[in-house]
């Protein structure tokens, strides 16, 4: 029986209308608990991961049964959602869908889910041998995949699938880079802006000058950095002791990740150097030398798959199938996805048709969701 267009909207509406922001998914969790436990007879599997995560539930394991003697696969959404999230109302116009107000309309990810749920429907009407399904849904994924880094990967059955968490049509995301996610913290010495602001070292014109200094944006062709966030002082009248920032590093390439984030903190070091000072007897009687606080984490790992892994070589056999051209592509962006690679479970990720992700102009068309459905169809069959 082929999809029903309509069914799929409906429960794409409904689920867009569940408020999950991130480390709040519980409702939602709960939602697609019942649905699949009571249409499909699923076996429903939650992790623990909710006391690493600040999640009101763990990440969600659904298995769907299918032939036995063919290799289970998994499909790959998050829960959350990015705010603003709380009382979302979807508007529908033609094959449109938008937010009908001042939120986000929640296509990344409620898109992907809801593919699923008229694929396990169309399915389970059509009856036809196909290989048991894994569907993971992750929380948290939107601020730093941590459903994903907490995930009890022991519950998975299946070996490799695809991840449903990208903008675009008819393409596959096959590598993306890694991530450093960086904090700089500038001490400087405080004094009175006004009566001896010479008796002071400015945390702020510490830290504004490293930031001139130091490149931003495209690093090279396969690495970015960039500074997303800043702060420091306490009043006008006090030259500053405390100032920081926080950026990230990205890149393909682990060397050179770890080239540029070391770059960064030497040349904030350097500055320091050069000009976080004061002799003795401006500052005391010692001399005074501003310091550095300068931590790294990794934010996620990079993902490459090579051209005979299991979700490349399948989605090329579907799209052959289906007659259509798949765009196999390299991305910028971090998912679940980077996980489940450095896990040992291949995954690509999908391209599901949403546009402006992340904004409240977000929004995704009824083709795009059929389409790719028709996708997720074509992978179980070759």
């Amino acid at each position: 029986m082929p999809l029903q267009p309509e069914r799929l909207a409906d429960i794409f509406v409904r689920l867009c209308e569940i408020d999950s922001p991130s480390r709040r998914e519980g409702r939602l969790a709960a939602f697609l608990r019942g649905l699949f436990a009571t249409e499909f007879k699923a076996e429903i599997l939650e992790d623990a991961s909710a006391a690493a995560t600040g999640s009101d539930t763990g990440n969600l394991v659904v298995r769907i049964g299918g032939d036995g003697e063919l290799p289970p696969l998994f499909f790959n959404c998050h829960l959350d959602t990015v705010e603003p999230a709380r009382g979302v109302r979807v508007h529908r116009s033609g094959e449109t869908f938008t937010s009908a107000g001042a939120t986000v309309l929640g296509a990344d990810d409620k898109a992907g889910i809801a593919m699923l749920v008229e694929l396990a429907r169309s399915l389970k009407e059509d009856g036809g041998p196909r290989p048991p399904l894994e569907f993971i849904f992750t929380t948290c994924e939107e601020i730093g995949l941590l459903g994903a880094k907490n995930l009890d990967f022991r519950l998975l059955r299946a070996r490799a699938g695809f991840a449903l968490d990208s903008a675009g049509i008819d393409l596959a995301v096959i590598a993306a880079p890694a991530s450093n996610h960086f904090t700089a913290r500038v001490r400087g010495l405080a004094a009175h802006a006004g009566l001896h602001p010479e008796k002071g070292v400015s945390a702020i014109q510490l830290i504004a000058r490293a930031i001139a200094e130091l490149p931003w944006g495209r690093l090279d062709p396969e690495s970015t950095a960039n500074i997303g966030l800043i702060g420091g002082g306490k009043a006008t009248n006090i030259v500053p002791d405390l100032a920081w920032v926080e950026g990230e590093v990205r890149s393909h390439s682990r060397e050179l990740l770890a080239r540029h984030t070391t770059a960064i903190e030497e040349h904030f070091r350097d500055v320091l150097v050069s000009h976080g000072s004061l002799p003795a007897g401006i500052s005391g009687p010692s001399v005074f030398s501003a310091r550095l606080e300068f931590d790294f984490v990794e934010q996620f790992p990079t993902m490459r798959l090579v051209d005979d892994a299991l979700p490349v070589a399948r989605l090329k056999r579907a799209a052959t199938l289906l007659n259509r051209p798949l765009a196999c592509t390299v991305a910028g962006g971090g998912s679940d996805a980077n996980i489940f690679n450095s896990h040992g479970f291949p995954t690509a990720i999908l391209g599901i048709g949403m546009t402006d992700v992340h904004t409240t102009d977000e929004s995704i068309t009824l083709t795009s969701m059929v389409r790719t459905t028709q996708l997720l169809r074509a992978l179980l069959e070759v």
